[in-house]
């Protein structure tokens, strides 16, 4: 009989999943003072289910996009912005992107890099900030839709800063509409580091995934204003070396445990 309700229960909470992630709409806003007018805005991202990677059909599909069934099952917060290089500043002490400019995201950041940046943040503020895994940056990006990007199946220069876009540097971020979650510049601008390393992805049903437990590089999401608008994709899977720092269009977004 326990086990009878056990499996009633996870049924159970597999079906609200579902619900709250058909149900979007932009989470609630925290807003951090970082000092000196400096703020730092995230959005609650609500535990759910969604289909992570592509189905063989979408234009640019790879192998390492191999579809599955992801849940998670608590909510999280995430930047509405990539981490800009005011912020950066106002923590580090220093702006190592090469293009400047306090609104624009920092770059020349390697995930290492980002790591003292989270240690000093949390010791800043009351703490809990970290990467997205690569689960919840697609589940975050998404925002409930099933399509190539989060607008739809097709990307414009209207929609993102991307290779096609002529402009061939960041912008400042914010400059495009965001998602049904209110979050900005998912697509293009600045690749953004996750936690996990690379590694194949799983196949069926999996949940709180979290990737390998150890690799050689880490994952990137989102595209760059220096790719083409296929890699911008919400399930397009980049990878590189972590200690790497000398790439302007390699930036990240905080994530953060309630």
């Amino acid at each position: 009989m326990k086990r009878i309700l056990g499996i009633v229960t996870v049924l159970g909470l597999v079906g609200a999943l579902t619900v709250v992630a058909q149900e979007v709409k932009p989470g609630k806003a925290e807003v951090i003072d970082l000092g000196k007018d400096v703020k730092l805005e995230m959005v609650l991202i609500p535990a759910g289910k969604f289909k992570m990677g592509s189905p063989e059909s979408e234009k640019g599909h790879s192998k390492a996009e191999t579809q599955h069934e992801v849940i998670l099952t608590k909510p999280f917060y995430l930047g509405k912005y990539e981490v800009t290089q005011e912020q950066w500043e106002s923590v580090m002490g220093k702006n190592p992107s090469d293009t400047k400019g306090g609104k624009l995201p920092v770059t020349q950041v390697s995930w290492e890099d980002c790591q003292e940046f989270i240690k000093k943040l949390n010791a800043k503020t009351k703490g809990g900030y970290r990467f997205p895994t690569e689960a919840e940056w697609e589940y975050a990006c998404r925002a409930g839709t099933t399509t190539a990007y989060s607008f739809g199946g097709e990307i414009t220069p209207k929609d993102a800063n991307y290779f096609d876009s002529k402009i061939g540097k960041p912008v400042a971020v914010g400059s495009y509409k965001g998602n049904a979650f209110g979050l900005y510049d998912m697509h293009g601008n600045v690749w953004e580091w996750c936690e996990d390393w690379y590694g194949s992805l799983q196949d069926g049903e999996v949940m709180d995934p979290k990737g390998p437990a150890k690799g050689e590089i880490r994952v990137l999401r989102g595209g760059s204003f220096f790719f083409y608008g296929s890699s911008a994709r919400s399930s397009f899977r980049l990878f590189y070396y972590p200690t790497n720092r000398y790439l302007n269009f390699f930036g990240f977004r905080l994530a953060r445990t309630p």
